[in-house]
């Protein structure tokens, strides 16, 4: 299974005026690729959207991807748009598909620049963590990318801002977060956003 994660940042106010949009090319005809989810900013960088799509292989990641590179109307709403990124993640190690349903409906995206080499000590802490962890609250998924600087992307699911932070806090005092690999494989670049999702995502 592997994922691509587009961010699409919109006009301001515009990003709700984007999903129909998004819905009509996740689900053409000559689509790739599931939802799995679709996301709208509320901490962190504002007017974007984030589309997250699972496929069962390169082969059809890589088409999608040069369907959206080539189309003069990228995910259905150019007309909002001002920028688009799509980069391309594979699952850690001994992590399953994506679980889609009402996990939310607060989702926070969290984001590390790893240092070179790091990758291996990283999934395997995790390995070793992540099940006590989910314990806690659900692990939506933690990928690392194929492409640009190494570096991964977590997306954990809350039932609120208040079950977060006191989630979190309980993590931390029964030792079972963060994974051993941290901060030592960790650069500097690290990164945390918060998303609300939109009415056609899988993930509520």
């Amino acid at each position: 299974m592997l994922y691509e994660f587009a961010v699409l940042t919109t006009g301001v106010s515009q990003t709700l005026l984007a999903v129909p949009g998004i819905k009509a090319y996740v689900s053409a005809g000559e689509a790739r690729g599931k939802l799995v989810g679709c996301w709208h900013s509320e901490f962190g960088p504002q007017n974007r959207v984030i589309v997250l799509r699972a496929f069962e292989g390169k082969k059809d990641l890589d088409a999608e991807r040069e369907r959206g590179l080539a189309s003069t109307n990228p995910f259905g709403c150019a007309q909002y748009l001002t920028a688009v990124s799509m980069e391309s993640f594979a699952p850690f190690r001994d992590m399953p598909p994506v679980k889609t349903g009402g996990l939310g409906p607060v989702y926070e995206f969290r984001s590390y620049i790893l240092k070179p080499g790091a990758l291996p000590e990283t999934l395997d802490a995790w390995a070793v963590m992540v099940p006590k962890r989910t314990k806690l609250s659900p692990l939506v998924i933690a990928m690392y990318a194929l492409d640009g600087p190494p570096r991964f992307t977590h997306i954990w699911a809350y039932p609120g801002w208040d079950e977060r932070m006191s989630i979190r806090a309980q993590a931390l005092r029964e030792r079972v977060w963060p994974p051993s690999s941290a901060p030592h494989t960790l650069t500097p670049n690290m990164v945390s956003e918060v998303y609300l999702p939109t009415d056609i995502s899988p993930l509520q």
